[in-house]
């Protein structure tokens, strides 16, 4: 990539949600536009954008407007048509590529990536029959495994826990997929993520690994600097490293890692995007990860990736707004030092939909973590033992 975009350039954003929003804030900072398409009605985050188009991702019309307004484009959610990416790339550039963003919405083809790179991951079974997936779960560990749909899944969705004595042929006539992939099931010690930033010219960082924990399969918390063995950290960074380059990625890519209680680093999942557990890099690091994927897109230097406080970033999904008779007690919760506010503009809390999330600074890692468990109590978020 040769071609430097300018602040006046147009930023296209294929996707319509909250990651997109943080995104044209940055954008919008920097002096560059942004037109959103969403793909079907705005439900209230991408509503900043400059430009906003609803046309379904199948419009030729959509298309058209997109691509004249657009001077370069990225996804801020995996799960767009392949056919719509590689359409846009035929006429401006996108990033990251559309191989890139297929493999990481797909994860039969996401395994296969990673096993044929070397990349450690679960062991796995390719699932299209019900006597696939038969043969597969007499191999499963005695820890058993999950069954999940191929194609778009994320936050837990599309995912059945199953045994060796689970019953094969009544089991995938109502998983209702014509493929999946069956995990064995991970003894887990920890779950930690990396964001990695690489441009046109190669050139990469990472940020320091957070330290995950989820609730009902969805993001609850992020720590960082995570509080695991530095030996385990490095490798990880050495892995998502690794993964940016196979990928021949353009932008910022968040890698999730199993560690399991034997020892192994295992990757998960892999986003081509910014990430739920980078959202403490708005507060808490030189260049957020938003202005990372700005700067990595329209060919601009990368940021320093420096975390300048201890940190640890809390979800708040729809449950909060509804246990709180939709009014929060934000007044009590910004009165705790180093606390900064961040909300979607969803229109609508509902229980497990993400609304927004809260950053915790401070000169300590445990005054970090003391000050979210104090929030979590005012806002009745359930306790989260770490």
């Amino acid at each position: 990539m040769s071609e430097v975009l300018l602040p006046g350039s147009t930023i296209g954003v294929l996707g319509g949600g909250q990651l997109g929003r943080m995104l044209t804030i940055a954008a919008r900072r920097m002096g560059y536009r942004v037109a959103s398409w969403v793909g079907g009605p705005d439900s209230g985050p991408a509503g900043l954008a400059d430009i906003l188009i609803v046309d379904p991702f199948d419009s030729e019309d959509g298309l058209a407007h997109f691509l004249n307004r657009s001077d370069v484009a990225t996804v801020e959610f995996e799960n767009i048509p392949r056919s719509l990416l590689e359409r846009v790339a035929e006429e401006i550039p996108l990033h990251p590529n559309a191989d890139a963003i297929a493999i990481c919405q797909h994860r039969e083809r996401e395994k296969a990536f990673l096993s044929g790179n070397g990349i450690p991951c679960a062991n796995h079974w390719i699932i299209d029959s019900a006597d696939q997936l038969a043969e597969a779960l007499s191999q499963l560990p005695e820890t058993g495994g999950i069954l999940k749909t191929a194609e778009f899944g994320y936050d837990g969705k599309g995912q059945l826990p199953v045994d060796r004595g689970t019953d094969a042929e009544t089991t995938w006539a109502e998983f209702d997929a014509p493929r999946a992939v069956l995990e064995e099931k991970i003894a887990l010690a920890s779950e930690l993520s990396v964001l990695v930033v690489r441009d046109g010219k190669g050139n990469l960082v990472t940020y320091d690994p957070a330290e995950n924990f989820h609730r009902d399969h969805i993001l609850d918390v992020s720590i960082v600097p995570a509080r695991l063995d530095e030996a385990v950290l490095e490798e990880a960074r050495k892995v998502a490293i690794q993964v940016a380059e196979s990928l021949d990625y353009i932008g910022i890519l968040a890698v999730e890692f199993f560690l399991s209680g034997d020892g192994r680093l295992l990757v998960n999942e892999m986003a081509p995007r910014p990430h739920n557990s980078g959202h403490h890099t708005i507060d808490a690091c030189e260049t957020s990860q938003f202005e990372q994927q700005l700067r990595a897109i329209c060919g601009l230097p990368i940021g320093s990736p420096r975390l300048h406080s201890p940190t640890v970033m809390l979800n708040l999904l729809g449950d909060v707004w509804v246990e709180n008779d939709g009014a929060p007690d934000w007044e009590s919760v910004l009165a705790i030092p180093g606390t900064a506010l961040h909300l979607y503009g969803k229109h609508e809390a509902r229980r497990g939909r993400k609304m927004g999330h809260v950053t915790f600074t401070a000169p300590t890692l445990e005054e970090a973590i003391a000050a979210q468990k104090k929030a979590r109590g005012i806002l009745g978020i359930p306790a989260c033992d770490f």
